[in-house]
C-alpha cells in the first residue's frame, strides 16, 4: 500500500487543520521543502501537497512553494490539491511537474468540468471527496452538499479520473482513526483506486487498510499522525510493503 504524507500549507508554512477549520491550526515547519526532504528520506514514494489558502481562496496561494518542492524532487510523484478550479490552473502544475491534480469543490459545482479535465489531461486528475455522514463537503470543509460521496465518485469514474480521494472529515486531524469501513463501502461501489485520508492515527490504521487493501483501497495520506510522532513513516512502510524491507 501507498502511503502519502501530507504537507498542507498556510501562508507557506506547513500546518496541519482540525477538521479542516483555518482557524485551528497548528505551525509545524516554517519550512516546507525541508519537511518535504525529511518524508523522502524515510522512504515516501509520493506526497500529497495541499494549498490551504487556495482552497479557500478558490485560486492557488501557495503555487510557488509548491513549485519549488516538485524541482527539489524531480522524481518523485506529487499530487496537488486546493484552489484548483480552472484548466490552466491545471496546465501549470503539470507543467511544473506535479503528477497528479486533486479537484474537490469546482468537481462537485460542476461536474461537466471533470469530464473535460480528463479528455484533455488523462491520468493526472483526481477527484477529492471530502464526507461527513455521507454527504460531499465543498468550499474548505464549510459547506455540506446534497450530494451522495458514493454517487459522485460513480460519476467521476465514468468520466476516467485516476483516482478518488475519500476523506471523513470528521475524523480528519482529530487522532481518532481511520473510517474504515465508510472507505470500503465507497471502494467497493466503484473500481478505480481509492486513496484513504482522514484519521489515520496508528500503526493500527495502517494495519486495518492493509487488510482491505483488495477492496481497492490502493493508499493512505497520513497527516498530523507523522507531525505529532504518533507514527514512524519508516516503520509504517515496513508495514505497508514489507517486500521493500526484505
Amino acid at each position: 500500500m501507498l502511503l502519502i504524507p501530507a504537507i498542507d500549507l498556510k501562508d507557506g508554512k506547513c500546518v496541519r487543520l482540525r477538521q479542516g477549520r483555518m482557524e485551528d491550526s497548528t505551525v509545524f515547519s516554517d519550512d516546507p521543502l525541508a519537511m518535504a526532504d525529511r518524508w523522502v528520506q524515510a522512504g515516501a514514494h509520493r506526497l500529497h501537497l495541499v494549498d490551504l489558502n487556495g482552497a479557500f481562496a478558490g485560486q492557488p496561494v501557495n503555487a510557488q512553494v509548491i513549485r519549488r518542492i516538485v524541482q527539489q524532487f524531480p522524481d518523485l510523484a506529487i499530487q496537488v490539491g486546493g484552489g484548483i478550479r480552472d484548466e490552466q490552473t491545471v496546465e501549470t502544475y503539470l507543467d511544473a511537474g506535479v503528477q497528479f491534480v486533486i479537484i474537490g469543490t469546482k468537481a462537485v459545482q460542476d461536474p461537466h468540468f471533470i469530464n473535460d479535465l480528463c479528455l484533455e489531461f488523462p491520468g493526472h486528475v483526481m477527484v477529492g471527496l471530502d464526507a461527513k455522514d455521507g454527504r460531499v463537503a465543498i468550499n474548505g470543509w464549510s459547506k455540506l452538499s446534497k450530494h451522495d460521496a458514493i454517487d459522485l465518485a460513480q460519476i467521476f469514474e465514468r468520466d476516467g479520473v485516476e483516482a478518488i480521494i475519500y476523506t471523513d472529515i470528521s475524523r480528519d486531524g482529530m487522532m481518532q482513526g481511520v473510517n474504515v469501513e465508510a472507505t470500503v463501502r465507497l471502494a467497493q461501489a466503484i473500481s478505480i483506486p481509492v486513496i484513504a485520508s482522514g484519521g489515520v492515527s496508528t500503526l493500527d490504521d495502517i494495519r486495518a487498510l492493509c487488510a482491505v487493501e483488495k477492496e481497492g483501497i490502493t493508499g493512505a495520506i497520513i497527516g498530523r499522525a507523522l507531525y505529532d510522532g504518533a507514527i514512524d513513516l519508516v516503520e509504517a512502510q515496513r508495514l505497508a510493503n514489507p517486500a521493500e524491507s526484505t
